[in-house]
């Protein structure tokens, strides 16, 4: 992605070695654990389910504390942004803007932020993918989790 110039249509961010293979043996383990318990029931197959089932919720919670940790980052630099580029009025009225609407915005080029950011501000732009779809200069973001 790094040689690719970043779009709407190509800017999720896959983690090979999360989602294709952490995710799907984590699942497996938790489906064979209960297929095992369902054969030959007992407390020790029993107990392997609490433990995958455990085992899942610890990685989906690794990847989504680390989001949430990128997220108030992101949040972060974007106000720093708009207090640089937008008129002082401007940007206190983004504070008002949801998480979400920030972290679209983010892909903004510096040249069209401040026409973006009043059209959400006005309601026409109304959800991400929406803001994400207007923006006509992509601003990558390549240091996403």
């Amino acid at each position: 992605m790094a040689d690719t110039q970043q779009s709407y249509a190509n800017h999720t961010r896959w983690h090979p070695a999360f989602h294709f293979f952490v995710i799907p043996v984590m699942l497996i383990n938790f489906v064979w654990a209960i297929v095992d318990f369902v054969k030959t029931p007992g407390r020790n197959q029993g107990w392997w389910i609490v433990v995958s089932a455990a085992l899942v919720i610890l990685t989906l919670l690794a990847r989504t504390n680390a989001l949430k940790v990128q997220d108030r980052i992101i949040r972060l630099e974007e106000r720093l942004r708009y207090q640089q580029l937008l008129p002082a009025e401007l940007a206190q009225q983004c504070g008002s803007l949801a998480v979400g609407k920030i972290i679209a915005l983010r892909f903004a080029s510096d040249e069209e932020l401040e026409v973006l950011i009043r059209e959400v501000l006005a309601g026409r732009l109304g959800d991400t993918a929406q803001i994400k779809k207007a923006i006509k200069n992509w601003r990558g973001d390549t240091f996403r989790v």
